[in-house]
């Protein structure tokens, strides 16, 4: 399963690939505007992928985008839009994955965890990030993504 997470305007905040999602072959999950591109891939043994190397290409990054891959445990994903209003949450899983675009985004350890978190560097510090007052607990409206 592949879900897009959208602001009630539509606009990608994030995309899940579950630890149960299987096709065969590359699968592009993200469209081509995003500056951090995600792949799920499945080739049988022997597949040869030709050796190769990245040849430099400017490319502009605006906003910093961050791939989680969740080891181990439970995390809960709480989305808000670009003007810091809570709209919805996720629970993730031992196996799935995330892209987190745009917006901005809360977590709570369900599970101890153990991940592993990719995005553009380096870290700038206090002037990378904005902070904001969360939400209760009681405002949280969750859904587990394997439903």
């Amino acid at each position: 399963m592949i879900e897009e997470i959208k602001d009630k305007d539509g606009i990608l905040m994030a995309i899940i690939i579950s630890s149960d999602y299987k096709k065969k072959g590359i699968s592009f999950v993200t469209p081509n505007e995003l500056s951090q591109q995600l792949a799920y891939m499945n080739h049988p043994v022997g597949k040869i992928i030709e050796p190769h190397v990245h040849n430099p290409v400017p490319r502009e990054v605006i906003f910093t985008q961050e791939v989680l891959f969740i080891k181990k445990g439970k995390l809960r994903v709480d989305f808000y839009d670009d003007q810091q209003n809570y709209f919805e949450s996720r629970i993730l899983c031992e196996g799935d994955t995330i892209l987190l675009i745009q917006g901005g985004h809360g977590f709570e350890v369900l599970e101890e965890i153990e991940m592993i978190e990719v995005k553009q560097g380096p870290y700038a510090g206090d002037i990378d990030k904005t902070r904001f007052q969360g939400i209760s607990k009681d405002e949280v409206k969750v859904r587990v993504i394997n439903e």
